[in-house]
């Protein structure tokens, strides 16, 4: 079938203005976030709803089109480029941002897939009500591109990822029939729990076109507090004290390590230090609660005195205002886009059990320092689920040397993570970054697993071929066959 034929049925099915064909009108759609991977595509298609995407699915699969589903792009893995060949279909679902139904009794919502996710937050304000996920991408990114990534951020510790926060989920599959389970069951235990399938399967089983999320009470305290240590150990008994001490209000608990605050301040206006001197690490602690009766203030009042006596601490400074505390978490966030101004640098999103972080960031960065003298770490993330962001940068001047050490810098940060029984991919998936990952470190009867569930479903391999499942990773599990 020819391009224009294609494009015309599509048209067909969705409307004309909702259909892109020119290889320019559609460029934004045609690569990843960072610009790591590019491709081409025979068009660019918008439905509006769950029936638009089965006919736009129904219609690829008779005729060989793959299709690649496409949210917010703001992905770190390519899971959305499309391919070189330019036969793909693009199936973005920008135009999917209806809020289906609430129920505040249940504390759950149902939303299609193209919603912003902070537009939900802001919705579920308006009801007196919290939606925990929170991004630096928040302001873009859907929540089918969430779901599709098993997406984390800052407060996994206390309420989960978003394999967590799903209740019920709704999915157009490769033939074009439609998986609705949307009642948002707390308990459900007739027969396998197929949702989870479509979670963090980024798009390779079904293209997720609406969920039933869990809502909770509005929060009506949160007290931030940002700390100054010495040692990655004294991060460590802080982070153990406070859970201890809080318990269940402690939302978040973030590490920044000095030269990533400095790259924050160097690259990021308005950034600024909040205490008087330089320390080695700091800490980024939230409390929070949805009650009154308890003030937090004296909670975290009296954890950080008692660290700063014993010493665990060296300074610290708990924000008087909301505005002081947005400010603490720019410069969480600064270290992610301070980074990026400053210079290449590889990306490395890894998680392991949490005592086992001061000896993974030592290990690994002394590995990488002596072997590469001139690069420079940044080692910060998310303490309390034990994920860490774990990146190697160097200065504008050495970028083209710099980009020829991808292989050695990843082999060398993926066997530190495998040494302490981690997992080198913790947040935003495999795409097509880390398929050659996925294939040495992870079980070959997993892998064999991976091959037939994705065979069984797709068995045209339609829906975003060749993302997390590389043609390598089906050859070894299949005995030589490969997905066309």
């Amino acid at each position: 079938m020819s391009t224009i034929g294609l494009v015309r049925e599509l048209e067909t099915l969705v409307g004309d203005d909702h259909v892109i064909a020119s290889p320019s009108a559609g460029s934004s759609y045609l690569s990843d976030f960072r610009g790591l991977f590019a491709g081409r595509a025979a068009a660019v298609v918008k439905p509006a709803t769950v029936e638009q995407v089965a006919d736009v699915v129904r219609l690829c699969q008779s005729r060989g089109h793959a299709i690649i589903p496409h949210g917010g792009n703001t992905g770190l893995c390519g899971g959305t480029a499309p391919s070189s060949a330019g036969g793909d279909v693009i199936l973005c679902l920008e135009r999917m941002t209806r809020v289906r139904a609430q129920d505040v009794v249940n504390n759950t919502i149902t939303v299609e897939a193209g919603c912003i996710l902070h537009s939900l937050q802001e919705h579920v304000s308006g009801l007196d009500r919290y939606f925990p996920l929170s991004l630096g991408a928040e302001g873009s990114c859907q929540i089918g591109g969430n779901i599709a990534t098993n997406a984390g951020g800052h407060s996994v510790l206390r309420y989960g990822n978003m394999r967590d926060l799903v209740l019920g989920l709704e999915a157009v599959l490769p033939d074009g029939s439609i998986f609705n389970d949307l009642r948002g069951l707390r308990k459900n235990n007739t027969g396998y729990d197929l949702k989870q399938l479509f979670i963090g399967s980024e798009g390779t089983l079904g293209i997720v076109t609406a969920a039933t999320l869990k809502l909770f009470p509005a929060r009506r305290q949160i007290e931030t507090a940002f700390v100054a240590l010495r040692s990655l150990d004294d991060l460590m008994e802080v982070y153990q004290r406070a859970q201890k001490h809080a318990d269940e209000f402690l939302s978040a608990f973030e590490m920044v390590p000095r030269i990533g605050l400095q790259m924050a301040i160097d690259h990021v206006p308005e950034v600024q230090d909040p205490l008087d001197e330089a320390y080695p690490f700091y800490a980024l602690i939230e409390l929070s609660s949805s009650q009154i009766a308890w003030p937090l203030r004296p909670v975290l009042d009296g954890f950080l005195e008692a660290l700063l006596v014993s010493g665990a601490i060296r300074d610290g400074i708990i924000s008087s205002s909301l505005r002081e505390a947005q400010s603490f978490w720019r410069i969480r966030e600064a270290c992610v886009e301070a980074q990026r101004l400053a210079g290449p640098s590889f990306k490395h999103d890894v998680s392991m059990p949490i005592d086992r972080i001061p000896a993974f960031i030592r290990d690994a960065t002394w590995a990488i320092e002596r072997r590469f003298p001139a690069v420079q770490v940044v080692a910060f993330g998310h303490i309390g689920d034990g994920n860490i962001h774990f990146n190697v940068c160097c200065g504008r001047e050495q970028e083209e040397t710099f980009l020829t050490l991808a292989g050695p810098v990843e082999d060398i940060v993926y066997e530190a993570v495998a040494s302490v029984g981690g997992s080198f991919s913790a947040e935003h998936g495999i795409g097509l970054l880390k398929r050659d990952a996925l294939l040495r470190y992870t079980s070959p009867d997993a892998l064999r697993m991976m091959v037939d569930i994705k065979g069984l479903i797709d068995p045209n391999n339609i829906l975003n071929p060749g993302k997390v499942l590389s043609p390598a990773t089906v050859n070894m599990a299949r005995d030589r066959k490969v997905f066309a």
